[in-house]
Order: structure tokens, then sequence, then C-alpha cells
């Protein structure tokens, strides 16, 4: 038996009165995944337990089979997990953007999705002005980056506010709060004399494109302990993403992670080339294959309505190849498509309730007669725990 997970980050939203009171889930040509939806299980599921903020580190634990409850230590040691940083007990990882502040106001919390080498040079001298015994700096992908405060677990108290959730607001309010405020406000501050005038963000502002001004810290944690995959659910898994998140939350897992060739996070990702990458984990190495699309979630961030429908259809896409695929196979196969949560347009930012998803199984399909949209999940059959898709997956009871 195969199993594949198809997770379009950030994909379910709300009606836009541009879209003539429609989502762009409702607009987007996506029949391939209707096709599945209408023949499989379709409707709810709750992957953001309550008393939990609505991000993808705590949603895809939960979708993956992991209860944040027992297993969630903050989002940043996941990306940690995927950098190869090592640890100590007592450390504190701390997701460090690069950014952009203008006015007083965040204006862009990825600095134009920042290239991957321009970024690194710019944190290597973050690193080289602001690093220390107690801050140790490290470059990532793109604007997300990561900063170890060492032996320090009361970090976890201190007070941090994603960027993505104040863009076009003033950031005096939502500066680092809380335990050792002044010192991360220091770093914040400091770092716009670095970043802002580094030749390389001169250089993006002359070719009119979105410079970084600063870095901006948010998602602090502790060293995560996940148990393996192939443990709890007896299957051989492979996590399939462009960004450390998700690379991480595999590496934790005991599960391949392997780096795809042209794999961005955002609406130029090589699909084709992750879709190519997910035959052949199916192939010779994973019973499980999740396969993570980023790019809904970031133009939902960026308030593209446009640019969410085609990334949407991007997911179709994946979709469709991956079940003609194992449709020519002997195999019986079992195939979900999800969000880990909504990315609205109209907020820019995550909200926590429950998304539309489907299970659709070749030996057993279960005709729900439902497209895959917020409207016609509510009719559906209701999954009150992001685990519970696995399990259903697996044909446990839930």
């Amino acid at each position: 038996m195969k199993y594949v997970v198809i997770l379009g980050d950030g994909m379910a939203d709300w009606p836009l009165a541009e879209l003539g009171n429609k989502t762009p889930l409702e607009v987007a040509k996506i029949p391939d995944i209707n096709k599945l939806a209408t023949a499989g299980q379709t409707g709810l599921i709750k992957t953001v337990p309550d008393n939990y903020k609505p991000g993808s580190d705590v949603a895809n634990l939960s979708v993956m089979g992991y209860a944040p409850e027992k297993y969630y230590t903050g989002r940043s040691p996941l990306e940690a997990l995927s950098m190869g940083i090592k640890m100590d007990e007592n450390d504190v990882a701390v997701r460090c953007n690069l950014v952009t502040i203008l006015d007083g106001k965040m204006i862009d919390y990825s600095s134009g999705e920042i290239r991957t080498p321009e970024a690194q040079e710019i944190i290597k001298t973050v690193s080289y002005k602001l690093g220390s015994d107690k801050f140790v700096f490290y470059p990532g992908v793109s604007y997300r980056h990561c900063l170890i405060v060492k032996n320090d677990r009361n970090v976890c108290n201190s007070i941090f506010t994603p960027p993505h959730d104040i863009t076009g607001q003033p950031i005096e309010n939502y500066m680092p709060d809380g335990y050792m405020k002044d010192e991360f406000t220091r770093l914040i501050n400091e770092s716009r004399q670095i970043v802002g005038e580094h030749p390389l963000s001169k250089a993006r502002f002359n070719r009119d494109e979105i410079p970084p001004t600063n870095i901006w810290l948010w998602g602090a944690g502790l060293k995560p302990s996940l148990d393996s995959f192939q443990e709890c659910y007896g299957l051989r898994g492979t996590v399939i993403s462009a960004v450390d998140l998700l690379k991480g939350i595999a590496i934790g897992a005991s599960m391949r992670a392997p780096d795809v060739r042209g794999a961005t996070g955002t609406l130029a990702t090589d699909i084709v080339e992750k879709v190519r990458v997910v035959k052949e984990s199916l192939k010779y190495h994973s019973d499980y294959v999740y396969l993570h699309i980023e790019a809904p979630d970031e133009c939902g961030h960026q308030g593209a309505v446009k640019a969410k429908i085609l990334a949407i259809e991007m997911v179709n896409y994946a979709a469709k190849e991956i079940y003609k695929y194992l449709s020519k196979g002997s195999e019986p196969f079992v195939i979900a498509i999800l969000s880990d949560h909504a990315t609205p347009i109209a907020t820019r930012t995550h909200s926590s309730e429950p998304v539309p998803y489907t299970i659709y199984k070749s030996a057993s399909p279960a005709n729900s007669g439902l497209k895959h949209t917020e409207a016609d999940a509510k009719k559906g059959v209701y999954l009150p725990t992001g685990q519970d898709l696995i399990k259903t997956m697996l044909g446990w009871n839930v």
C-alpha cells in the first residue's frame, strides 16, 4: 500500500468580493482534486488545537500525526534540525527573518523573497557584527535564518510576533517583550545599519528589488524530540518540501528529506521536479510521501489573489500526476489533499478554523459527491484533530 499527502500550505481562504464572493479554491481550476474529492471522503479537519497559534509548525506536526500537545517545542528548533544546527538542552532557537521596515512599518516579511546567496552573505555580516558567545547566527534559505541563544531556557518566555502577522503595520507595538526584551530589541535596531547598508541590500534597491533593512526575531523554542515516524505508523516516510521547517520535522521523525533541485517555496518552484521526486521516493524508498507546497501560503501573505489561484492550480497538477502514476501500478493507494491552515487574502496571515480535506482510497472509494471547497467540506465528515488524517488513511478507528 502506498500513501501520499499533498499539502497546499495556506490553501484554504475566505470568500472575496473581487471573486464574486467565492474563495480562491472555488475559483481555481482544480478538476483533478475535485475528482478525488467526489470519489473520496471529504470534509473539514481541525489541524490547529485550541490554545495554539495557527502556524505551519503546529499544523504540519498535527497533520503528520504528531500531537502538538505532546511534541511541539517551538518553530525555530525544527528549522534548526534541518539546518544541521546542534542544540544543547538549554539552548533556545529563534527564527531570524530578513525583513523590510520603512518609516517604522513592516513592509515585507521576506525582503521580496530575497535570493539565498545574497541573504546568506548578509547574515554572515550580521553574525560578525552582532554575534557573541551568547548569540550565534546561522544562515538559512532565502529570508529564513536562525539565531541560537546559548544556555538560557528562559528565552522561551520572551514574547515575539511573527512578521507576516503585521505586514503594513507600525512595528513599535510588536517589538520583543518580556524576558530579555531590551537585548532582542537592541539586536533588531542595531541590525538596521548592518543589513540596510550592506552592499547587497543596496544592489537590490538599485535593481528596483525590495531590499532587506533589518533582522526580525520570532518563533523561539527548545530542542525538539520526535518519535520515529516508522515506529509510530509502520511506514517508511519521505517529506518533500522547499522549507527548513518541514525538513526539520522529517529529520526529527527519522524520515527522508531530500533536497529538490529548483524547489523554492514560492510560485516559481519547480513543481515538475518535486513531483518527479515523489514518484522516485514511492518507487525506491518509501511507503508514505508528504508533499508540501508552500506557494499558496506565500501568495496569501502577499495578498496576491491571482497568484494564489495559480498556486492552488499547481497543487492540482501535483494531484493529477501522482494519481496517474499510482493508478498505473499494481498496489492499492491512498491520496490525501488538504491545507495545513487557512491564509486568508483579507488578513494576509494565518487563521485557525478547520480546513477542507480529501482522502481518496483506490481500494474503497467513499463517493462523497462533494468538491474540495470550504463550502462543500462543511457537508462532509469532520475530523477533530490533525492526527485523524493519517489514522483515517490507515483505516484506524477515529
